[in-house]
């Protein structure tokens, strides 16, 4: 799902209206009446409705709404914060519509009255239309008061466009914000919608057709993307097709104490279609692993004596990997300098893609100019703290613009994990993931999504396509286990067990 920034959809609106010639009156009444549309969906009988509108175009909207609901013979209240000799011509409009329908706008202070406050609470539902995405500084004064009024009812809150108080571009939470039931944007959705924290004050996210020509929309040229079911898609196999043509995907995992981590990841390959996985691990915990694993191929490398790989191994872990399709380097694999020096060595010397995961990260914590050297294409999947040691700005809170940032100056792909993790790629795209939630929130999880990446890889999918892919069904097979056992107790293991279901039911196959 292609999403636009709200400088994009500013433009775009005053490209319909003057160059089209479109009345943006038509427009802003079409996304009244979608707003209203979805407040009688969810109205009781005899309900209340209140009406919270900025002065901006997204309070215009709000008033169009709230005309549209009188007319209805629906009891409505409109508070204004700010000054109404700031409306627009279009919402004037929309205010005149109101007063043929016999409402009228009132005053909004920070100073309550009692009945002010009561309708609130009586309300079942409540329109914001506060600032839409046109919001780009901290809420304070009226607008702060009557945010944090809306969130202490119990009402359904519907918001225009998005929750007030959320950015648009980044997600970030401006001062306070919102919490809507249904959000309605117009034409395209936004960044913020999907980005944490905004957006866990979306709610259900209706996209609706306002007016504006499908092939301005469709043109519209943006470089992130929301990877949902539709988006999704794994290749038919042949009917001849042996282990071979599915992928040789090699593992290089674990040390002495940490041996869950090389089980989960090469289980998770295999689960996701890997033709053929290759485990090495340390000479130490070879016998575990053997005994763990019955459809894997574990095999041993020099460790040295702390039980972690040794630097050593490096020269037999590149020629293997140049043998097979994809390496996934990290899980388990402890700290230390001869760590640090096989993993620079691996990526520098080998061929193949490799998916750099956990310590793999850490190893070259501080050193991401190595990721430059690297021979053959690089995939890393840190989560927030492996992201910050390895030199990632998350301190503007715009998570999207430093996942972005990264990518494109290192020449990586980068999966930065969390709720709503982003994909990043060197040509500046990023894809949002739209599944997984606390469930996943287990020790073990990082370790089966990175093996489900390498083995999508080592299936030869395009590196777009099998990213994206792993980290949706990731998340949609976490779902799944919290819907069948709950969120507190599913466990990585689960997770792997759900995946084929989640491939089955959720994909649509491409040819």
């Amino acid at each position: 799902m292609k999403l636009t920034n709200s400088a994009q959809m500013r433009e775009m609106d005053s490209y319909v209206i003057e160059d089209l010639n479109v009345p943006g009156v038509y427009l802003m009444g079409n996304a009244a009446e979608h707003i209203a549309t979805a407040a009688l969906e969810r109205l009781g009988p005899n309900g209340n409705v209140a009406v919270f509108c900025g002065v901006g175009n997204n309070g215009g909207d709000g008033v169009g709404a709230a005309a549209y609901l009188v007319s209805k013979g629906v009891h409505v209240r409109v508070f204004v914060i700010g000054d109404v000799e700031k409306f627009s011509h279009d919402s004037r409009e929309m205010c005149r519509r109101l007063d043929f329908a016999e409402g009228a706008l009132e005053a909004f202070s920070q100073a309550q009255d009692y009945d002010l406050e009561e309708y609130v609470h009586s309300c079942g539902i409540i329109i914001d239309a506060l600032f839409g995405i046109g919001l780009n500084s901290e809420l304070y004064g009226d607008a702060l008061s009557a945010v944090r009024l809306i969130n202490s009812t119990q009402a359904f809150v519907i918001s225009a466009d998005i929750a007030s108080g959320v950015c648009a571009d980044t997600g970030a939470i401006m001062g306070d914000a919102v919490r809507a039931d249904t959000t309605i944007t117009f034409s395209l959705a936004k960044p913020g919608h999907f980005i944490e924290p905004g957006c866990t004050h979306c709610g259900e996210l209706r996209v609706c057709d306002i007016g504006i020509p499908q092939d301005i929309v469709d043109g519209a040229i943006s470089p992130v993307f929301a990877v949902t079911a539709e988006q999704v898609s794994l290749p038919r196999r042949r009917a001849d097709a042996h282990k071979g043509n599915h992928g040789r995907c090699l593992i290089a995992s674990g040390s002495v104490g940490y041996t869950g981590a090389p089980a989960l990841a090469a289980r998770a390959a295999s689960k996701m279609g890997a033709g053929l996985v290759y485990l090495g691990v340390p000479e130490p915990i070879y016998d575990i692993m053997a005994v763990k694993l019955d459809e894997e191929m574990p095999f041993p490398l020099p460790a040295s004596g702390d039980g972690r790989f040794a630097a050593n191994a490096a020269g037999e872990l590149v020629r293997r990997a140049n043998e097979c399709d994809v390496l996934l380097l990290g899980p388990g694999l402890g700290r230390s300098p001869e760590i640090t020096e096989l993993v620079i060595s691996v990526i520098r010397l080998a061929k193949t893609p490799i998916v750099l995961d956990a310590d793999g990260i850490n190893a070259i914590a501080g050193n991401p100019d190595i990721l430059q050297q690297s021979a053959g294409p690089l995939i890393l999947t840190p989560h927030p703290g492996e992201y910050l040691r390895l030199g990632g700005d998350l301190t503007s809170g715009d998570r999207l613009y430093s996942a972005r940032e990264f990518a494109h100056r290192h020449g990586c792909v980068l999966v930065l994990k969390g709720h709503r993790t982003i994909t990043a790629l060197p040509d500046g795209t990023a894809y949002i993931n739209t599944t997984g939630g606390p469930a996943l929130a287990k020790g073990g999880s990082g370790d089966v999504l990175a093996g489900m990446i390498a083995a999508l890889i080592g299936q030869s999918l395009p590196l777009k396509e099998a990213v994206t892919a792993a980290v949706y069904l990731h998340g949609l097979a976490g779902d799944m286990c919290a819907e069948k056992l709950g969120e507190y107790s599913v466990t990585a293991g689960d997770v792997i067990s759900m995946l084929p279901r989640a491939v089955l039911s959720h994909l649509t196959y491409g040819a």
